[in-house]
Order: C-alpha cells, then sequence, then structure tokens
C-alpha cells in the first residue's frame, strides 16, 4: 500500500497527516505556523513529515501552501499571509526529509480532494470549487486534471469582477467577488445592516456585546441560526454574490460538478439555498439546458492535506 504524507500550511497552523490511496487519513500532526519567520516555518514544516514518516514507510509528500506556486510546482512564489517570496520550498524539504516533494496551492489541494474522494467523486471529468473562507480561493479539474495554468496560478476565482468600481481588493483591484461573497463580506454586510437597523439586529447585536464592530463571522453564523433577520440577510448577500460567480464559471467551463467549500461553508443552508437559486436564476435561458449541481463540500479540514498527498502519489 503506497502511503504518502500531506501536509496543510495556513497562516496559523500546518498540519500534516499519513494518507492511504482511499483518502484515509491514518496519522496526523499539528504544529502553529510561524507566519512571520521564513526559516521557522520550513522548520516546522521539517518536523513535521519527520514525526510522521518515522512511524510509516511513506513514498512521497505534498504540500498545500496559502499563496501563488509556479508551474513546476516548486517555488511559492507569494504567500499573502506568510514570509514567503520567491521560496523553494520543495528543494529545501526535499533534502532535509529525503522524500520526493511536490508543493501546490491550497485551494487547488482541497480541490483536488473534493474531486477524488468527497462532494465530487462521482465526477470522472471536471469539477469547480469555490472555497469560501476570510477570502475566496478555487480549483479547477478538466479532463480529470487540475488546471494550473501556464504560469502555474490559474483558478484564482476570488479575483474575478462582480461590481465595477466596487470595493477594494486586497489584489489591488476594485469590486472582486471576494469582496461580496466571502466570510469578510459577511461581516460587512452584517455590520452595515445592524447599523442601520439596530431593531431588527437585536439578537445580533447582543451576541456582539452590543458593539457594532465586535460582530464577527461566528457571531454572525449563531445568530443567523437563532433567527436573527440582519444575519440570515447578510447570508442571503454572499449567497447571491456566490450564485452569480458560479454562473459565470458554468457558461465558460462547463464543469460536471460545482463545490462550495470553505470555513463559511459550515453555515449549511443559511448560505447554499440562496447560492442556489441565485445560481439558477442566473443561467437564465442556459438553466434549460444541462448544467453543474451545487454541492456542499465533504472533505472538511482533511481535504488540505489529503489533496496534497493524493497529488504527491501522482
Amino acid at each position: 500500500m503506497a502511503l504518502t504524507i500531506g501536509v496543510d500550511i495556513g497562516g496559523t497552523k500546518v498540519l500534516g497527516g499519513v494518507v492511504d490511496p482511499d483518502g484515509t487519513v491514518i496519522a496526523t500532526s499539528r504544529r502553529d505556523t510561524p507566519a512571520g519567520d521564513v526559516a521557522a516555518t520550513r522548520d516546522v514544516i521539517i518536523d513535521v513529515v519527520k514525526e510522521l514518516s518515522a512511524d510509516h514507510s511513506v513514498d512521497a509528500v505534498g504540500i498545500g501552501a496559502a499563496g501563488w506556486i509556479d508551474a513546476s510546482r516548486s517555488t511559492v512564489l507569494f504567500a499573502p499571509n506568510l514570509a514567503w517570496r520567491d521560496e523553494p520550498l520543495r528543494e529545501y524539504v526535499a533534502k532535509a526529509v529525503n522524500l520526493p516533494v511536490v508543493v501546490e496551492n491550497d485551494a487547488n489541494v482541497a480541490a483536488w480532494a473534493e474531486f477524488r474522494y468527497g462532494a465530487a467523486a462521482d465526477a470522472e471529468d471536471s469539477m469547480v470549487m469555490f472555497t469560501v473562507g476570510t477570502g475566496i480561493g478555487g480549483g479547477i479539474v478538466l479532463g480529470g486534471n487540475l488546471v494550473r495554468g501556464a504560469h502555474g496560478i490559474a483558478a484564482e476565482i476570488g479575483h474575478m469582477l462582480a461590481v465595477p468600481d466596487g470595493h477594494r481588493c486586497g489584489c489591488g483591484r476594485h469590486g472582486c467577488i471576494e469582496q461580496y461573497a466571502s466570510g469578510n463580506a459577511l461581516v460587512r454586510f452584517a455590520r452595515a445592516g445592524a447599523q442601520a437597523e439596530p431593531k431588527r439586529a437585536e439578537l445580533l447585536l447582543s451576541k456582539a456585546g452590543g458593539r457594532v464592530e465586535g460582530i464577527s463571522g461566528p457571531i454572525v453564523t449563531a445568530a443567523a441560526h437563532a433567527g436573527d433577520e440582519v444575519a440570515i440577510e447578510s447570508f442571503g448577500q454572499i449567497g447571491y454574490w456566490l450564485g452569480q460567480g458560479l454562473a459565470d464559471l458554468v457558461q465558460i467551463l462547463d464543469p460536471q460538478v460545482l463545490v462550495v467549500g470553505g470555513g463559511v461553508i459550515d453555515a449549511g443552508d443559511l448560505l447554499m439555498t440562496p447560492a442556489r437559486q441565485s445560481y439558477l436564476d442566473a443561467l437564465a435561458q442556459r438553466g434549460r439546458l444541462p448544467v453543474a449541481e451545487l454541492r456542499a463540500a465533504k472533505m472538511g479540514n482533511v481535504a488540505g492535506l489529503v489533496g496534497a498527498a493524493d497529488l504527491a502519489r501522482r
């Protein structure tokens, strides 16, 4: 049985796991991410791999990193939440652990896990995934392969234009869909609603200590589940924009399955119901033809390490 290690690197944690060919996680190891220290982050990754490989015979290592990865899947060109800039991560780790290493974008590895083992496991050809968290990432599978693009940084779905001259995005543009369908957008919508109509947001505000600026994503989710109107409407707003973006991708790519994942998916139907409705409405006459089914991700917080491990195996 060919075992591989997957390592999922985020701004706060490094999570590694030994994964078998069926996508089962056999063992895990977790560390905090020393995000501001390049050398320390590399050393944490190596420690995790060495710990896991000490007890299991593994063939390769896959690393999912939150950033832009070059086409050779070896160098982190830029990581917005880490200190990496043109970091030759594959070479450094491979030498330290004496194993073949592949480096891939974190959204790509999560998408691959959903395609191989999760919500799109029944799709043999194609899938598009939106990862909705603080921001928005994405992954595209066509012809059974990840679409990486000529320079390795394809599927930056969050930076499609949604609103011309809209809210400024961290990428430097204005009006990216990330500014309207992400966790940050959810909080912005909720705070604006609570400021404008505090009586309709009494529950939301009470959970935030009576302060508009105290409203966070988890608070919006909890208030919406408890029936707060402004919180529910905030999910409706990001669901609307998410559906619009998904419809645009269907028009271009015509995949078999659409998957929505990321932290915000924990809200369940609060997000998925308005997203599905917006998606179908936006398709208009195209919706008379076969279109991709919209599904919630299934792999949860192990998607990154499972996808990275499987890509390393390949």
